[in-house]
């Protein structure tokens, strides 16, 4: 299992990024953790695709909304890509988006066969936590049904083993919504990585680093 983790896009490692991935090439862009912003959604998404043709990649968007009840469809979409970008916005949104396509168990099982790298940064990085209880201080549940027409799920795809929180003293994070949450974690003794915009945490099979 490869991943590259991170707060905010590749933090200040673009370069362990290509290392995990090996030569640039095409990369699916996953943008739904911005569907309950349609004013947004495209703006966000160009944002995400100029710094990555920047690097050399050649993306391209799935967007999992077309592929709900589709899953079969979407596991051999997916396994086209040597790396998938999940980009951040409403973790719940993202996470219900997924149970949606069946994006979260078709990722899993790619992932353990080795047939791709998972890039996601922000509520990209979130959604593989075990859970997303304290989040809801930064990203609003309320999102997902009006969005999705479910429920919002609290559970992680369980990828990784800890929670993770984002934007640690973050211009992006004015209120210092994620420091409060490290803090709540910390005093609770909950298992968490907190993240600077310069940070990226890289798992290579058994490896785990966090770069600072």
């Amino acid at each position: 299992m490869r991943l590259f983790l991170s707060s905010y896009r590749f933090g200040n490692h673009q370069d362990r990024l290509a290392a995990l991935v090996g030569a640039p090439g095409r990369v699916a862009v996953i943008p739904n953790a911005c569907d309950a912003w349609p004013t947004a959604w495209s703006s966000a998404v160009i944002s995400d695709l100029v710094p990555l043709r920047k690097l050399g990649y050649t993306p391209e968007v799935l967007d999992l909304r077309d592929y709900v009840g589709r899953a079969t469809e979407l596991e051999r979409r997916l396994a086209e890509f040597p790396l998938l970008w999940v980009r951040g916005g409403n973790t719940f949104v993202l996470r219900a988006q997924f149970a949606r396509s069946g994006a979260d168990l078709a990722l899993t099982r790619l992932l353990a066969a080795d047939a791709l790298v998972y890039a996601g940064y922000s509520a990209g990085a979130c959604l593989l936590t075990p859970d997303l209880h304290g989040l809801e201080s930064m990203d609003d549940p309320a999102e997902v049904e009006p969005t999705c027409g479910v429920e919002p799920r609290w559970d992680g795809l369980g990828l990784v083993d800890r929670r993770i929180v984002p934007h640690i003293d973050s211009p992006t994070d004015p209120e210092g919504l994620g420091n409060r949450l490290a803090a709540e974690y910390r005093a609770t003794g909950t298992p968490h990585w907190a993240l600077t915009d310069a940070e990226a945490i890289i798992i290579d099979n058994n490896h785990i680093e966090l770069f600072r």
